[in-house]
């Protein structure tokens, strides 16, 4: 059977092929041959040759005749071959040093490129930043950490990619995928003007490795009811300060319902009840300016008039009558919306975590109003689950946006410097129940809050699924990093990137040959199983009214200063142990003397 014209023209492939790989290595031997034959001959007095590459590789006598055997061998053979290996080494070195430094990480070549995402591009940004803030309208040069917050490089390149101070973000991030390294740490660090934290570590994190740095600008100040850091007690807040109205002492008994209880349960009778009974007796303790612990007195006793002749002298007639009403009702009701009340406020029995909101002498009190037109910082640390002591943490946020927002209306509608609010481990430790609202003006306002939380359902479990789509909507910045393990959210982000076209190369064999075809596809730019293998150091980020683009992150450690901020946050992770140690060994002789 003769053979196919299939056999001859995979050999003539073949043949091709090898022909390729020989001139590859020919033409540059030769051209290396006649180069250091040359340079040989310019050493020992002999004249230069033309320019002859291929005579110079395979009869090198012919051009340099005066030149001895072994010369030859040498300058011609040796030295071009061990030239050859060595750009060769050189090019495997540097291609793995690339790869190394993006992670071997193959690039998404269909995301958005710089001019996709221009807004969010230095010239753009930096346009913006003048108009946003008057006190950079005439400056000549504008630093960088002025104009946005950083949020990455476009991947693949040097591309800076920031939002500007009229930004909201949401990030969505695992455990160690970035979110304080290369999210929270830079974003405070550079920030310009007051920095608020919430978070539910320290040694380590960015509390310890931005602490010095932030010393630097303005006071730092921490709020540490449980005890995380180990912090001193220099500071306390009064948290019933915006408890004078009956909306201001609504929101402060809704943050305690909103850290006992999810979003699904807040609707039932005696979630709302206990709320309410908290809400009134908030009231009376801010009208008559006493203590917030005084409430528990009289949830204790809910037969003391104390409250109610206070709203009654406080022309509060209605809600006394409403306090009065749940009073003297059924006492099966009464007692159960008592109890109710006080689980929630729970955490203000306990004396330590008291003392952080009530007067203390020779301690400064922390004010929301001063704190926002300052450089200052707040950290607010609590444990998961904190219950009450994190209800205090969210209300202390909340004065603060809240403060910043009506500082910012009397400023003519912005903060300049803009105040950055990183709440982190929001869904744990700063559950602010209308958190989603708020999202749709803080921006405009110079407030810029940055959500961080590990999944999508972690915040619908907090504000339901109405309340975490409008965060989501209302962020004009979102930033997704690794560790997506939620399949419906994958496809959500999936489809938000959208599709693409594919070349389909197809070929067929037949008689007369083969036959090759081309046609073309839709398919999804990144797929979900794609989005759920992002590698660490990397994010998407979805910004509105642009295409979704890759981002290679900027951890903080491997930016210039990070030698000094390591050792500062080494010492200061030290300085946690050794009082954590104290504090034992103090509680142990204690119980030792009791004993």
């Amino acid at each position: 059977m003769p053979p196919s014209s299939n056999s001859s023209t995979d050999g003539y492939d073949l043949v091709l092929r090898l022909l390729v790989g020989v001139l590859a290595v020919v033409v540059p031997l030769s051209h290396l041959a006649w180069l250091s034959g040359n340079i040989a001959a310019y050493l020992t007095g002999i004249t230069w040759a033309p320019y002859q590459p291929t005579n110079a590789l395979l009869h090198p006598e012919r051009l340099w005749p005066q030149a001895g055997e072994t010369s030859l061998l040498i300058s011609t053979r040796i030295v071009p071959v061990l030239l050859l290996l060595a750009l060769g080494a050189a090019a495997g070195i540097l291609w793995s040093r690339h790869k190394n430094r993006s992670g071997g990480r193959k690039k998404i070549t269909d995301m958005a490129k710089a001019r996709d995402i221009q807004p969010l591009m230095a010239k753009a940004i930096t346009n913006k930043a003048r108009s946003l803030r008057p006190s950079l309208k005439d400056a000549k040069h504008i630093d960088a950490k002025d104009t946005g917050i950083l949020l990455g490089n476009l991947q693949g390149s040097r591309h800076e990619v920031r939002m500007g101070f009229e930004d909201v973000a949401v990030a969505i991030m695992a455990p160690r995928s970035g979110k304080t390294t290369s999210l929270a740490i830079p974003s405070m660090l550079a920030a310009p003007g007051p920095v608020l934290l919430t978070s539910n570590k320290a040694a380590g994190d960015a509390f310890t490795t931005a602490y010095d740095a932030r010393t630097q600008v303005g006071r730092v100040w921490t709020m540490d009811p449980q005890q995380i850091a180990h912090a001193a007690r220099e500071m306390w807040w009064n948290p019933l300060a915006s408890a004078k109205t009956l909306d201001g002492a609504g929101r402060l008994a809704g943050h305690f319902l909103a850290a006992s209880v999810d979003a699904s349960a807040q609707g039932d009778f005696w979630s709302k009840a206990g709320s309410n009974i908290l809400s009134q007796l908030l009231l009376a303790a801010a009208l008559d300016e006493r203590p917030i612990t005084d409430i528990m007195q009289w949830l204790a006793f809910p037969a003391d008039r104390t409250p109610l002749d206070i709203l009654r002298d406080h022309d509060f007639a209605a809600v006394a009558a409403q306090l009065k009403g749940t009073v003297e009702g059924p006492p099966e009701t009464r007692d159960g919306i008592y109890e109710t009340a006080r689980q929630y406020a729970a955490a203000l029995l306990n004396t330590e975590i008291a003392a952080w909101v009530t007067p203390q002498k020779d301690v400064p009190e922390f004010r929301p109003a001063q704190f926002v037109t300052s450089t200052d910082t707040l950290f607010l640390l609590s444990k998961d689950g904190g219950g009450g002591a994190s209800a205090l943490i969210a209300a202390c946020a909340d004065s603060v946006m809240r403060a910043a927002t009506a500082q910012a209306e009397r400023a003519g509608g912005r903060l300049d410097p803009p105040m950055l609010a990183i709440l982190d481990e929001a869904a744990n430790v700063c559950k602010i129940s209308d958190l989603p609202d708020l999202y749709s003006h803080l921006g405009s306002r110079g407030i810029i809050p940055i959500t961080i939380l590990q999944s999508y359902r972690q915040g619908q479990k907090v504000w339901g699924d109405a309340g975490m789509d409008a965060m989501w909507s209302a962020s004009t910045v979102k930033v997704i990093g690794a560790g997506i393990d939620d399949p419906d959210f994958a496809d959500k982000l999936s489809r938000l990137i959208g599709d693409h076209d594919v070349e389909t190369t197809s070929t067929s064999h037949s008689d007369s040959g083969k036959s090759t075809s081309v046609s073309m596809r839709q398919e999804r730019i990144l797929p979900a199983d794609a989005i759920r293998a992002l590698p660490k150091g990397t994010a998407l980020c979805f910004a509105t009214g642009m295409r979704a683009a890759m981002l290679d992150l900027r951890p903080w450690y491997q930016e210039p200063g990070a030698d000094e901020l390591s050792a500062a946050s080494a010492h200061a992770s030290k300085g946690i142990t050794a009082r954590a140690i104290a504090k034992h060994a103090l509680q142990q002789d204690d119980y030792g003397s009791a004993a």
